[in-house]
Order: C-alpha cells, then sequence, then structure tokens
C-alpha cells in the first residue's frame, strides 16, 4: 500500500503478502550480511515474526519485494496460502473469549489456521531459513492470537542456531511472545 506522499505504512510491515526477504530495509543477502557483521562483534539480532495473519483486504495487494496476491480471495500465490489456510471470516467482537480470540481477524488481518499443518510447515520453513542466516531469535507478533500447542508445535520445529554465527552447538532460538494485556482481558 503506498501513501497518498509517496511513503509506505508502517504497519504494512505487520500484515505480509508473502514470506519473501524483500523489504524497504532491505533484500536477504543484505540481511544475511548483517547478521554476518552483528554476530561478529557479538550482538544478536531478534526478528518480529508475524506468523497469526496476512494482509487484510488490500487492493492491490503487492508487497515492499513485488509479491502480488488476491487479498480478498485469501490468495498469496509468493507463499503459497489460498483460502484453504484461513480460519472462516469473522471479527473478534469479544476478547474474553479465546476462539474468538485465536480464530477470528485481528482488526481485519486474514487469520491463518495453524491447525493445518501445510501452514505450520510454511512458517516453520521461514523461521528455519531465518536460523541458516544468523538469527539468535524471535519474537511473536500477535502470539495471543493463537492457539498455545500450535506455537508450541511451530516452536519444537526449529533448528538449533547456526553455529556459524558463533551459536554453540545445539543452542535453541530465544523465543519471546508479544501479549497485549491491559488487565482486562481473561486470554
Amino acid at each position: 500500500m503506498v501513501l497518498k506522499n509517496g511513503q509506505r505504512p508502517w504497519w504494512e510491515r505487520y500484515q505480509p503478502i508473502s514470506y519473501r526477504l524483500v523489504t524497504r530495509s532491505g533484500n536477504e543477502d543484505q540481511f544475511k550480511e548483517m547478521t554476518r557483521r552483528c554476530n561478529a562483534v557479538g550482538i544478536r539480532i531478534y526478528v518480529d515474526i508475524v506468523m497469526n495473519h496476512m494482509t487484510g483486504d488490500v487492493d492491490p495487494a503487492v508487497g515492499t519485494g513485488g509479491s502480488t496476491g488476491n487479498a480478498k480471495l485469501r490468495d498469496y500465490p509468493a507463499v503459497p496460502f489460498n483460502s484453504s489456510h484461513f480460519h472462516a471470516p469473522c471479527a473478534i467482537s469479544n476478547f474474553d473469549d479465546q476462539v474468538q480470540v485465536r480464530n477470528c481477524e485481528l482488526v481485519g488481518l486474514h487469520d491463518l489456521n495453524h491447525s493445518h499443518p501445510y501452514v505450520r510447515d510454511k512458517i516453520t520453513t521461514l523461521l528455519n531459513h531465518l536460523i541458516d542466516l544468523g538469527v539468535a531469535g524471535f519474537r511473536l507478533d500477535a502470539d495471543k492470537h493463537m492457539w498455545p500447542n500450535e506455537v508450541k508445535m511451530m516452536m519444537e520445529s526449529m533448528k538449533p542456531l547456526n553455529t556459524k554465527y558463533g551459536f554453540a552447538p545445539n543452542t535453541k532460538p530465544f523465543v519471546y511472545q508479544e501479549v497485549i494485556d491491559l488487565g482486562e482481558n481473561n486470554i
């Protein structure tokens, strides 16, 4: 999405259209070089990862790296995901209802159905690719909007950190989870 001033909005980073590592911050080769240089001096990289959802109904659906899709049909060919990989469309109206919070769309963003092994595999493939590129761990965006057992399965499918970047053998990635809690909800 491009704003009237020609800029892309900050929140676009939280509405993926693909899992390609091509953003306005750089491409995959530049990311790998950054992790190499940072790890060489003891600076660890943690990726802010969006695993809960893809975009909302944006038209045209064109990512910063050129990936396209038909968001209204929940069709993201660069992953690929299609409508069968998402929960049925519904809005969260009760944040105390764990089924709504975990199976409905957060602010209209198309909610991935992690009960499908295919969806979990696509996400863990991305996580493992980032580990290969030298990351030390992940911040899971919108974590309370996913079922804990499904998140656990994805976390258990991650490989150990890449020893080429100075990590000890068999070191697991550090994972921290974004859970917005103002003391008002049961989840």
